[in-house]
């Protein structure tokens, strides 16, 4: 069975940096796409990051030119890169990984506080 495990949060400053990382266990085919959704208090979860099977990425506004998605393939692992962080960042995040047409697999959450 397919099992998500984040790790990488934690609380910075803001204009900090955090890598959160991402990695699958178990038998995995390929995902079509990697994701990172995030959601803070009172809000509904929302799309922070997206890279297909053929490396385009799509990012939220809120951050983009700060935040980097990334993947390896060889590693079933997902990493996000997050630069200039702001207290508005302050959320739970989820990676996902998707088979399209298939199955979705979603990490346990992993908190992240930036403080001003």
């Amino acid at each position: 069975q397919v099992q998500l495990v984040e790790s990488g949060g934690g609380a910075v400053q803001a204009g900090g940096s955090l890598r959160l990382s991402c990695a699958a266990s178990g038998t995995l085919d390929s995902p079509n796409l990697v994701g990172w959704y995030r959601q803070a208090p009172g809000k509904q979860r929302s799309l922070v990051a997206l890279v297909n099977n053929l490396e385009m990425t799509t990012y939220a506004t809120s951050v983009k030119g700060r935040f980097t998605i990334s993947r390896d393939n060889a590693k079933n692992t997902a990493y996000l890169q997050m630069d200039s962080l702001k207290p508005d960042d302050t959320a739970v995040y989820y990676c996902l990984f998707k088979v399209v047409g298939r199955d979705e697999y979603w990490g346990q959450g992993t908190q992240v506080t930036v403080v001003s």
